[in-house]
């Protein structure tokens, strides 16, 4: 029970809520304050609104968080500005769904794990386990994945200098489920081993 607390007041600790100078949309401004506000000033602003979007951020982190302590590896924060960028690119992968990363291959300045999941049921927890999964293709001695496995994503959830990250789910327009996450530092460098 100690340690599920602890795990909880790490969890609720990690998670930065500071917007890095961004500006938070207002409804009107100063010269227009006796004004109401129009119907589609009132669309565009909650448009930008997540309203789901504080549970599935803890489900994102608590996960991660819980797969890097096994490794001993200090836990990540959440990065308002890396959900910006994640959201971003849900958004361009609404549309067709495409299990494609946002940076061209080689062309990381992220760390970037991307889920893909078939009908609209899958968690942020769910992303977590499949890429936590591969831990059983990856051999820490040789630092190597198994030959025709994958075993990237589970590195760069465990990276040992990644501090910070960042997620979005998007329901697709095909009903299917995109999820991404960034990270920073970026981790999965040739040679060097995770943690």
């Amino acid at each position: 029970m100690k340690t599920l607390f602890l795990i909880f007041f790490i969890l609720l600790a990690s998670i930065r809520t500071t917007t890095h100078g961004t500006s938070v949309p207002t409804l009107s401004t100063p010269k227009q304050a006796h004004k109401m506000p129009n119907n589609e000033t009132i669309y565009q602003v909650s448009k930008q609104l997540c309203w789901g979007c504080f549970g599935e951020a803890l489900q994102f982190l608590f996960a991660q968080n819980l797969v890097r302590a096994a490794k001993w590896e200090f836990p990540l924060m959440w990065d308002v500005q890396l959900e910006k960028y994640a959201r971003w690119w849900a958004g361009i992968r609404k549309s067709d769904c495409q299990a494609q990363h946002s940076f061209p291959e080689g062309g990381f300045k992220l760390g970037e794990n991307i889920y893909w999941g078939s009908g609209s049921g899958w968690t942020p927890t769910d992303a977590v386990r499949a890429w936590a999964d591969e831990e059983r293709y990856y051999d820490y001695r040789s630092n190597t994945c198994q030959s025709g496995k994958v075993c990237g994503h589970y590195t760069q959830l465990v990276w040992r200098i990644t501090r910070r990250v960042g997620c979005a789910r998007v329901i697709c327009d095909d009903g299917d489920v995109f999820m991404t996450c960034n990270y920073d530092p970026v981790g999965n460098y040739v040679g060097e081993r995770p943690y």
